[in-house]
């Protein structure tokens, strides 16, 4: 598509000509693209001076991406992105509070971001432990916001603590994440019904390297 090849042909970061042109659309594209290059071993450079240069300037991202913060999970180079192309909030569990609304609400609003990424991933942790009920500190706070996903998996399928059940709770929780920024940001709710962003949501396999998109509007998919 003509957006992707724009994109490749950039010497240094997106500016506000090239965000400006994208749709919501062409910057799940975008995403699929990244993510096939990095696939495929297939990786794009831009001049890191250049990139830097382009930084001190101002920041025009494509996409925001929310994220867990496993290790196993990096999330630019899954989608083979360099400095400047995308925000990315990290938290276990990919979880929504207040704080990550209001980091998503910043970035599409004021900064002009395109499409909201809520990206699960494999062998989650955070998930895990929400599953086996874990207690801890400031974790169990934490994992209250994960709980709906394990009330829906457990009402689907029993308590049986098998790895079907918690991988169906990953995707469980991807999808009533995007469902909650939709529901208590009214921002962001008004703005994807204006068809300026949108809302998707994916689970990363972190023994593969695949994403899977699976939680994909009409409107883009």
């Amino acid at each position: 598509m003509p957006q992707n090849e724009a994109y490749l042909a950039l010497q240094g970061a997106l500016d506000h000509e090239f965000q400006s042109s994208l749709s919501p659309k062409d910057a799940f594209h975008l995403l699929k693209s990244g993510h096939d290059r990095f696939i495929n071993h297939i990786t794009h450079r831009r001049s890191r001076g250049n990139l830097l240069a382009d930084a001190a300037t101002g920041q025009f991202p494509y996409a925001a991406v929310l994220g867990c913060i496993d290790s196993r999970v990096p999330v630019e180079e899954l989608f083979d992105a360099a400095f400047g192309d995308m925000f990315v909030a990290r938290i276990a569990g990919n979880a929504i509070n207040n704080d990550v609304l209001g980091s998503l609400e910043y970035a599409c609003k004021y900064a002009g971001s395109k499409i909201i990424l809520v990206l699960g991933h494999t062998l989650c942790g955070a998930i895990n432990g929400a599953w086996s009920g874990l207690k801890d500190g400031h974790v169990t706070g934490l994992l209250h916001h994960l709980q709906p996903a394990i009330d829906e998996v457990r009402a689907e399928r029993g308590s049986d603590d098998d790895e079907k059940c918690v991988s169906r709770c990953i995707e469980s929780n991807v999808h009533l994440a995007c469902r909650r920024i939709r529901q208590e940001s009214s921002i962001l709710r008004q703005m994807e019904q204006e068809g300026a962003i949108a809302i998707i949501g994916a689970v990363y396999d972190v023994a593969t390297g695949e994403v899977h998109f699976n939680d994909i509007p009409s409107s883009i998919g």
